[in-house]
């Protein structure tokens, strides 16, 4: 399957369960507005193709001061602004563990698509109870 494919599968699917969850952006950077945070989503394909990775962070509301002085504002941070152990790969067993989600095993892209919004409720979980 091909990556436009899944890039069509994303946003078919996953994008829209984004959006009723608040979040504004396109892919690959997703940002939510909180009182007291931003929560922050980045799809990271592979460069060599056929997977991705979704990583999880958040904010304050301020936006962040990366380690080497940058200032990000909250309208443009991503989760890749933030150091990566301030980050959680979606669908991990555990911290600083990888997950890809795959779709050059013949996994049609809608099911993966899907299988990532299953993955909504983790990322939910995560973000409340940082």
């Amino acid at each position: 399957m091909s990556r436009d494919e899944m890039d069509r599968a994303l946003k078919a699917r996953f994008v829209p369960a984004l959006r009723q969850l608040g979040f504004k952006g396109s892919l690959p950077h997703f940002r939510r507005q909180r009182d007291d945070r931003i929560d922050l989503l980045t799809v990271q394909f592979d460069r060599h193709g056929g997977g991705f990775i979704v990583e999880l962070s958040q904010c304050g509301v301020e936006g962040i001061t990366t380690h080497w002085g940058k200032f990000v504002s909250a309208s443009t941070v991503t989760a890749h602004d933030l150091h990566p152990s301030q980050r959680h790969r979606l669908g991990s067993p555990e911290p600083n563990k990888d997950h890809w989600f795959r779709f050059d095993d013949g996994t049609q892209p809608t099911a993966v698509a899907d299988l990532l919004c299953a993955h909504i409720d983790e990322a939910e979980l995560w973000w409340a109870t940082r």
